[in-house]
């Protein structure tokens, strides 16, 4: 006979009530979607491989080229978010913008809102390919703290948006994401082509400076959740005012460095020059 251990009860009675009760019937039964033990063993994969099992595979070894790839890959990316903006510019055309409920019916445009949300958690796992490529070229400078908690944070977030409310309100997060990485990738692109492309790539700074505003206007816009009511889950606010706050204060001080800081030193040597 096999003994029951104490608690067991418990922790099935939890994980069915998390996973299973509480979850969009809509959604679970989705690639990926059942439970988070994929999308958690693929991000610890990913970390793994950023942060010892890549590194030491290429340590020996000379960077890879993969330009062609890369290219392929930036336009991909480019085309699957002027899709997905597209399917939010769509959604958001039909929607208050001020305050849009969860729709957890099986209509055709509550089912096109669901579909729309898995897809942009997919795009957020194809988005860790980003670094693999910094990894395998040996760009390991590039790879900082706020790259790895933002390519980290986001497939676990959308994971569970599409898990418990994919649509209404939230997915004003994923508009104004999919803008913002049309011109990432798209900059990415054009920056592949070479050096005489890159000398009219000017505009880098800005594509910051638009992702410090995405977060601003993410953080306004659901803030809304705790003045209206907004027939859209409240406690949703806990998991993304703090990563808009977060991501703001991550990215600002990026540019900070990026671009503010040589700017002081450029100074500093024009000072020291017409002494």
């Amino acid at each position: 006979m096999v003994e029951v251990l104490p608690g067991n009860d418990t922790i099935r009675s939890t994980w069915q009530y998390l996973f299973v009760e509480a979850a969009d019937p809509r959604t679970s039964g989705w690639l990926l979607m059942g439970n988070p033990i994929p999308v958690v063993s693929i991000l610890f994969a990913y970390l793994y491989f950023v942060l010892k099992c890549g590194p030491n595979y290429m340590k020996d070894k000379q960077p890879y080229s993969l330009k062609r790839i890369m290219m392929v890959y930036n336009l991909l990316q480019v085309a699957a978010n002027v899709y997905l903006f597209n399917e939010a510019i769509y959604m958001w055309s039909r929607f208050d913008w001020n305050c849009q409920p969860l729709d957890l019916t099986t209509s055709a445009f509550a089912m096109r809102q669901s579909w729309g949300c898995y897809l942009y958690f997919l795009n957020k796992i194809s988005d860790l390919l980003d670094t693999v490529f910094f990894v395998l070229r040996k760009k390991n400078k590039q790879i900082s703290f706020l790259h790895l908690f933002h390519h980290t944070m986001m497939p676990f977030v959308t994971w569970i948006m599409v898990k418990y409310f994919p649509g209404g309100h939230i997915t004003f997060i994923g508009l104004a994401n999919t803008f913002v990485h049309i011109l990432l990738y798209g900059y990415y692109y054009l920056a592949a082509l070479g050096p005489n492309i890159q000398k009219y790539l000017w505009w880098k700074k800005y594509i910051t400076r638009l992702q410090l505003i995405q977060f601003c206007l993410v953080f306004i816009h659901n803030t809304q959740l705790l003045v209206f009511d907004c027939d859209f889950p409240k406690w949703t606010v806990l998991l993304t005012l703090p990563n808009a706050i977060f991501f703001y204060y991550l990215f600002n001080d990026f540019y900070k460095q990026s671009y503010d800081a040589p700017k002081k030193d450029d100074k500093q040597k024009e000072k020291i020059k017409s002494k």
